[in-house]
Parts: structure tokens; C-alpha cells; sequence
């Protein structure tokens, strides 16, 4: 349930209720409540002030907490699971939901990566060269490519900060 909040309308006291999420220009003016994460919505922050996403088309299934590429298929892009066997699928981004091939992901390009288990927090994390995965001990292989992607915050969050990466000799 929306939280309700008192205001003062033409002379008389009325309830109101809060919205959680905007669907633009016919939610103006109105209330704004946080969700059930304790969180504000960002549908509805102003354009440019929230997290830096986009929508890409997948062009293979994708796990929740994937770290992901985006590359070119013909001028359209997409997205698929990055991994460090070899340059040119380093992480640009990563997803928090699952998703199947030919259908769009919403592609995190900054954040958390929430959702994972096992981190040590503190710890710095690695492209694995497990497709879509991270790793605590860096790639050592020939033509693989060391890419930090970030910090542990806890065992279940990363704070998402890839770097451009290392191809090794």
C-alpha cells in the first residue's frame, strides 16, 4: 500500500496518496514515497540523475549478476557474456536479471552487482575466464586479459569499477 500523506485542498483536509513509480508528464506534482526497498524509484528522478543503464538486445541468454559485453552485430548492438579468454569481450557492463537471447537487458554501465555469494569484502575482483563471471585471482594465461572490475562490499555486492584491462603475452 502507497503511504498517504495529509494536505490542505480548497479549504479541507484531504488524504493523499504517494506514488512509488512515474510514468511522466501525468505524475506531476505529485507525492513521492520511497518503495519497498527503502529506496526512491528511479522513474522518478529528473533525465540524466540515476543510475547509467541501457537496453541492448541479447544475443545469448544471460544469468542474473552476469558481467557482460557490448559489441557490434552488423551496426545493431548487443550484448553477450563477457569473459577474459581473449580481447575484444572485456565487461563494459553487467545485468541484474536474467534473460533469453533476441529479448532486451537492461545493461548496468555503473553500480552494485547485487545478487552474488561468496565475496570477501575488501577483496578486489577480476574478469573470469568463465563467461560472465568474476574472480579473486586474475587470468595468467597467454592472451588473456586481466580486467579489475571492482571491490567486494559484502558477500553479495560488488561495486562495479572495470578498468579497460591487460592482454598478457
Amino acid at each position: 500500500m502507497a503511504a498517504t500523506f495529509l494536505d490542505s485542498v480548497a479549504g479541507r483536509i484531504r488524504q493523499i496518496a504517494a506514488i512509488v513509480t512515474s510514468t511522466g508528464a501525468p505524475d506531476a506534482d505529485k507525492l513521492v514515497s520511497t518503495g519497498p526497498d527503502g529506496r526512491i524509484d528511479e522513474t522518478v528522478l529528473p533525465v540524466g540523475i540515476g543510475a547509467d543503464i541501457a537496453e541492448i538486445e541479447m544475443s545469448e541468454n544471460l544469468a542474473a549478476s552476469d558481467l557482460v559485453n557490448v559489441w557490434n552485430d552488423g551496426g545493431t548492438a548487443k550484448v553477450r557474456k563477457a569473459d577474459a579468454t581473449a580481447a575484444g569481450k572485456e565487461a563494459d557492463g553487467f545485468v541484474l536479471d536474467a534473460g533469453t537471447s533476441g529479448n532486451p537487458a537492461m545493461v548496468y554501465f555503473e553500480g552494485r552487482i547485487t545478487g552474488l555469494s561468496g565475496l570477501t569484502p575488501g577483496a578486489r575482483y577480476y574478469l573470469d575466464t568463465t563467461a560472465g563471471a568474476l574472480t579473486a585471482t586474475p587470468p595468467s594465461a597467454s592472451n588473456n586479459v586481466v580486467q579489475y572490475i571492482g571491490r567486494a562490499i559484502s558477500a553479495t555486492e560488488l561495486a562495479f569499477e572495470a578498468d579497460e584491462g591487460v592482454i598478457l603475452a
